[in-house]
């Protein structure tokens, strides 16, 4: 590492010494910090959604609450979907750090169902709810619930997109550093999403059924 070294201007300030090279950085250090920013971004949009639902959320412009909407047991099946994925990715990672291809791609794949799963719940529910009447313009609680509930599936999809992708990625190239290093990033979404839905279940739901 060279160095420059300046005369002081003034004997009694002290020689500053100032690095002419930059400091080395190992490979994909700039991915997991960009990643990591990038989730910070996505805690914000959700952080003004879940506000967003907290201001709107009792406007029901003389229409349906959650009580009168919410299946409970139904969602309580999607939030286990959810957090089955979550526990399925976490062996995929297992075999990932064991250097075991196939069992990868295995775990990858049942992560895959359960998110499709989830995905396939929230959008019965979607569909149910409008066909009785109660859709995103009925009132600003409805408009709140489906943006920010959407807003996460619309993230399951994009999830279970890069789950594809990567079981594709591992499947050609095997286990490699930088498919590893994906993988860790896919990783940190999917574990985020599930944290956001536990949110969601909580404040949406749960909440609202004691409204």
């Amino acid at each position: 590492m060279s160095t420059a070294t300046l005369p002081a201007a003034d004997p009694a300030q002290p020689v500053r010494f100032y690095e002419l090279d930059e400091h080395p950085h190992p490979e994909g250090y700039s991915t997991m910090l960009g990643f990591w920013i990038y989730l910070m971004s996505d805690c914000l949009i959700f952080a003004i959604l879940f506000a967003a639902y907290a201001v709107l959320g009792g406007n029901y412009a003389a229409g349906p609450g959650p009580k009168e909407l919410f299946d409970l047991p139904l969602v309580a099946l999607n939030t286990a979907m959810l957090l089955f994925s979550s526990i399925t990715y976490g062996f995929a990672m297992l075999e990932m750090a064991k250097g075991r291809k196939r069992g990868t791609i295995l775990w990858l794949a049942v992560t895959l169902c359960f998110g499709a799963a989830f995905l396939g719940i929230e959008l019965y529910e979607f569909n149910h709810l409008i066909h009785e009447g109660a859709g995103p313009t009925r009132s600003a609680f409805l408009s709140a619930f489906f943006t920010l509930v959407g807003t996460h599936g619309l993230h399951v999809t994009f999830g279970s997109i890069w789950i594809v992708t990567m079981m594709v990625q591992v499947s050609r190239f095997g286990l490699i550093q930088a498919n590893r290093r994906r993988l860790m990033c896919l990783s940190l979404f999917w574990h985020f999403l599930d944290v956001i839905w536990i949110g969601v279940f909580t404040f949406v739901y749960l909440m609202g059924m004691l409204r």
